[in-house]
Formats: C-alpha cells, structure tokens, sequence
C-alpha cells in the first residue's frame, strides 16, 4: 500500500485551517423551511445538516443565530420542512442563501400543512421540532421525521468551496 506524504502547516491560524479542512468534505445542500408568525414562509440554506438517530428517525440542522430564519426555526415554529436539493437546483440554493424578502416568488412550491415544501427536490422530509440548544454563534435544532417523500436523483453538493453534484474536480 502506497503512502501519501501529509502536509502539515502547523502554522496555519486555527479558523483558516478548520476552513480549508472542511472544504475538502463534501456536504448535501438542504434547503430548511418554516412558517413564520405571521403566516408566511421562512427558509434558510443549510449544507450543516446531518443524520441525527435512526431511531426515532432525527435530523441535526445547524442554523446560525444571525440568520433571520433562527427565530422561527428555534422559537415559534413547531414543525418545519428538510429539503435535499438535486443538481438542477443550484438557483433555488443561491436564492435561499441570500437575503431576498420573498425567496418562494419564483419557486415552484405549496404548504404541506404548515410547513412550505418545495418542489423537484431528491428528498423531502416533515420535522417536528424536538430539541435546540445553543453553541457559540449557532443553534443545533433537532427535528423528528414525521413524513416526506424521497424521489431520488442526482443531489447537488457542497465541496471545495462550490455548489457541484460532481464529486470529481473534472467534468
């Protein structure tokens, strides 16, 4: 078995190392959807999201506390929606991580209950929000899955610092 040299910049300022680190590991990107008091839809881009227990079956999602989605996901909304985008859906991602007013008006999407679900997406689960707690700038929120629907396909992904669904640097 061949070994690979490992290079280490022990020089490297924690931050930026834990930076470059992670932008070798590839992330699903997930679209989190709530309904906010007032009875409209609230959404956030979240690649922090994770398989929490298979039983109950739980998601771990990791939602800064400056997003202005943290209030309804943390404080008011009960149940909220887990989106795992496809490939084609790099646009949907890019609207969800920017700070439009109306991110759902021109997406393809309806209340599923109380919680917004969008359309064409590889998977799609219905949370109820079953634990949060804070850790330095972001809160872990825990959500139980209720229901959903998983239509398959190629998902798009976060990796080296890009939305891709080609794990390979070429193509």
């Amino acid at each position: 078995m061949a070994r690979h040299p490992v290079a280490v910049d022990s020089l490297a300022e924690p931050g930026a190392l834990f930076r470059d680190a992670m932008s070798a590991l590839a992330s699903g990107v997930a679209v989190i959807t709530a309904r906010r008091a007032d009875g409209r839809p609230a959404g956030l881009l979240a690649t922090s999201i994770a398989a929490y227990s298979a039983a109950p079956a739980s998601i771990m999602v990791s939602v800064a506390h400056a997003s202005r989605s943290h209030p309804v996901l943390v404080e008011h909304a009960e149940l909220f929606g887990v989106h795992l985008l496809a490939r084609d859906q790099e646009e949907a991602a890019r609207v969800f991580a920017g700070r439009s007013d109306d991110k759902y008006a021109e997406l393809d999407w309806e209340w599923d209950g109380e919680v917004p679900r969008l359309a064409g997406v590889v998977s799609y689960l219905r949370c109820a929000r079953s634990a949060v707690f804070d850790h330095y700038d972001h809160s872990v929120l825990i959500g139980d899955v209720l229901d959903g629907r998983h239509a398959g396909g190629e998902p798009l992904l976060w990796v080296r610092r890009r939305m891709d669904w080609r794990l390979s640097p070429e193509g």
